[in-house]
């Protein structure tokens, strides 16, 4: 399973690239995994996944990650916490690197920003490790609830936008008979497609930020082909 927002064909399959809803389409591409500086992309180690798997600190780094630079009191009020356990929770981002203290404001009022503008991984970093495996299975799902949550969010007020943008909206399916280097090519030429129309409507007061969310996974489960095969 794979989340991107923008990726390669030697990426797509076997990596999982984390950044949804955290960032303004104003701003400049993001690079394909692997390819940017150590600012745009971050490689989660065991240390980092295990501290990122958790429901606050995820949700801490994507605000960050959303609208930027922020205090604990102000992540608290939005994530509807205390400013106590944001700020802790932030600590533990920080100290693997996910977050970083800008040295802007002090206490509570404490300036933080995210490390990054995305992270990756390859599930294959992880194999053998019990506890990382545990946690990789937790973030994945937990991103996969997130994603539901938010569209639903989304049917609840559909009705009261315009017509046009309930016609533009919605959902699809379809299945593909390929191999797995087939499908990282599809997975590629998807996100440069859908980064053809990331900024599009930059300076259209018409224009609103759209989540676009794919998954990947075989239908046939009881058929896994053999490892290493592509």
């Amino acid at each position: 399973m794979t989340f991107v927002h923008k990726s390669c064909a030697n990426e797509v399959c076997r990596g999982i690239v984390h950044s949804m809803a955290a960032r303004d389409t104003s701003g400049p591409p993001l690079p394909p995994p692997g390819q940017g500086s150590d600012d745009d992309n971050l490689w989660l180690t065991p240390e980092s996944l295990r501290v990122l798997a958790h429901p606050l600190r995820s949700r801490l780094l994507g605000a960050l990650r959303r609208g930027g630079p922020a205090t604990a009191t102000d992540l608290a009020a939005t994530l509807g916490t205390n400013s106590g356990a944001t700020s802790y929770h932030l600590r533990k981002l920080e100290s693997v690197g996910l977050v970083r203290d800008t040295e802007e404001g002090e206490g509570k009022r404490r300036l933080w920003r995210a490390a990054s503008e995305y992270h990756s991984w390859h599930p294959s970093d992880f194999d053998g490790d019990e506890d990382s495996e545990t946690a990789l299975n937790w973030l994945t799902r937990d991103y996969a609830r997130h994603f539901s949550e938010q569209y639903d969010k989304w049917l609840d007020v559909s009705t009261t936008w315009p017509t046009d943008w309930q016609d533009a909206c919605g959902s699809s399916d379809a299945s593909v008979l390929v191999t797995a280097e087939a499908l990282e090519e599809l997975r590629a030429e998807m996100w440069e497609l859908i980064e053809r129309y990331r900024r599009v409507g930059q300076g259209n007061p018409q224009a609103r930020r759209i989540a676009v969310y794919a998954f990947a996974y075989p239908l046939d489960l009881d058929r896994p082909p053999t490892r290493g095969s592509r």
